[in-house]
């Protein structure tokens, strides 16, 4: 496990990367859509919803005189299919991908496990661990091609230490941590590819409001207050570091 406090990033940091964020809608994933862009990415934006996506691209229109590429997609009915046709997508339109943060996630709320249904579970595991493998595979030989790619999996807190009624939720995300570990070994012999962890921790973000509803939200960081992992972790600068999971 690793911990970064003292990196700073350079301004042109991501220049000519194509950088894809799931989640990029809302809360960690549309601050590092805008802070990958600023740094010079071209950067995929992902969700479900596509107003949301519209907004960030405007935002991001604004930043950098630059445009983003907005590619929706629900999670939780996507197939094999759907990512592979997301993959190939970018190739026509791009013609590369350099890195991939995997921030979507979908929590229904705190509960004991005896009140959490088959149904919950099928869910939270489908979009928080299922999807994420999934559409890296797909993606996988566009990552290949590229002279340095970085893939970066959002964890939670509950899912490194699980805790009493995280539930399905937590369980997903550990198994998060367990894929990058076996992906990162995978990759050993690919050195132009790497794979890590990074755990926000609590922040004032949509999903916080959902598991917290009466928490006091004036003391927890704002998204952008975090980025300076989320860009070392998929620019050039953590180049060998693999398998790790690292901490905002």
């Amino acid at each position: 496990m690793s911990n970064l406090t003292k990196y700073q990033p350079p301004k042109d940091l991501l220049k000519d990367r194509v950088i894809l964020i799931t989640g990029a809608g809302q809360g960690m994933g549309r601050a590092a859509a805008l802070a990958y862009a600023v740094h010079g990415a071209t950067v995929i934006l992902h969700g479900r919803k596509v107003e949301k996506l519209e907004s960030v691209y405007d935002e991001i229109e604004v930043l950098r005189g630059t445009q983003a590429a907005i590619f929706p997609l629900d999670l939780e009915k996507a197939t094999d299919q759907d990512f592979a046709e997301l993959a190939q997508s970018i190739k026509l339109q791009l013609g590369r991908l350099d890195g991939i943060l995997h921030n979507a996630a979908l929590v229904f709320g705190l509960a004991p496990l005896a009140n959490q249904t088959l149904e919950q579970w099928l869910t939270m595991l489908r979009v928080n661990l299922a999807a994420p493998f999934s559409l890296t595979r797909a993606c996988l030989p566009l990552l290949k091609m590229a002279a340095d790619a970085s893939v970066v999996m959002t964890s939670d807190t509950h899912g490194h230490a699980p805790a009493a009624y995280w539930g399905g939720f937590a369980v997903a995300k550990a198994g998060v941590e367990a894929l990058v570990k076996i992906q990162a070994q995978e990759w050993e012999i690919l050195p132009n590819l790497r794979i890590n962890t990074l755990i926000p921790g609590p922040v004032h973000t949509p999903q916080r409001s959902k598991t917290h509803p009466g928490e006091a939200k004036h003391n927890l960081p704002q998204p952008h207050d975090l980025m300076t992992p989320y860009l070392y972790l998929i620019g050039p600068d953590s180049k060998g570091v693999s398998g790790e999971t690292f901490f905002c």
